[in-house]
């Protein structure tokens, strides 16, 4: 009887293989900085050599970049495919907006399903900071800051789902999100009473995922949407009315 070498399993790949984990898990998201070699080495409790070796290889596959100025940060676009020019103009189309509307419904109801049935304890009260966060942002009157905070409460959201693979579809399209919602609050702040009943459809959808109730959470993440959805029928069919008025108002001087 023959016997094969054992091989020990390389340092600075098990390295790669629990940097790799914490990506892919959202531990370590696009744009994140990593601590220093000196750091990674003390909380590995392995030498600099190997955790420069790990950094050098997740370069290699795209998941890592150095800055200038010192610095290694989590590639923002992970996946590329979703960086398309064709993205940008479905950003920039406003008919494109409800299809993005759409895609929300599928998706959000989904992850706040989900949500409801994974989320730890830890999950739920980052989804009561992002709301408070939220309610700063609207006291303060900073729209772009309310707008970044829905999104980081969708990204929340997606993290308690425990759903790696819709949570990174949700972190890669994060910025055509961002301007779908700036878009959605500029019409929504247009009548104040309709902002009032989207914190409502968005306090709904919290407290049913943090009570574990799945169906629940689904249902008031639909309701959400179809709500602004509605909100932004109702705001275009205002602004054709008054083009018409004007036009008329116009055509008789």
């Amino acid at each position: 009887m023959t016997y094969r070498k054992i091989r020990q399993p390389k340092l600075s790949d098990a390295i790669v293989e629990a940097l790799e984990t914490m990506i892919l898990e959202g531990t370590l998201r696009p744009g994140d900085k990593l601590p220093s070699e000196r750091d990674l080495a003390k909380q590995f409790e392995v030498s600099r050599p190997s955790i420069r070796e790990a950094i050098q290889a997740l370069e290699a596959k795209g998941l890592l970049s150095r800055r200038q100025g010192g610095g290694t940060y989590v590639q923002k676009q992970l996946w590329q495919s979703l960086s398309d020019p064709l993205l940008e103009l479905i950003a920039n189309d406003s008919e494109s907006q409800y299809d993005l509307l759409e895609f929300r419904h599928a998706t959000e109801g989904m992850l706040a399903f989900y949500a409801a049935i994974r989320g730890t304890a830890t999950d739920f009260a980052r989804l009561r900071e992002c709301q408070n966060v939220i309610t700063k942002a609207q006291t303060d009157g900073d729209v772009e800051q309310e707008a970044d905070a829905i999104v980081e409460l969708y990204k929340v959201v997606a993290e308690a789902s425990h759903n790696v693979a819709m949570l990174h579809l949700v972190l890669s399209m994060s910025e055509i999100l961002r301007r779908n919602i700036a878009q959605n609050l500029e019409l929504l702040y247009r009548h104040q009473k309709a902002v009032d009943a989207s914190n409502k459809h968005r306090s709904a959808l919290i407290e049913a995922i943090v009570s574990r109730d799945s169906e629940r959470a689904r249902n008031a993440s639909n309701a959400h949407l179809a709500y602004i959805e509605d909100v932004l029928l109702s705001v275009r069919q205002e602004d054709s009315r008054v083009k018409r008025a004007l036009r008329r108002i116009k055509n008789t001087e």
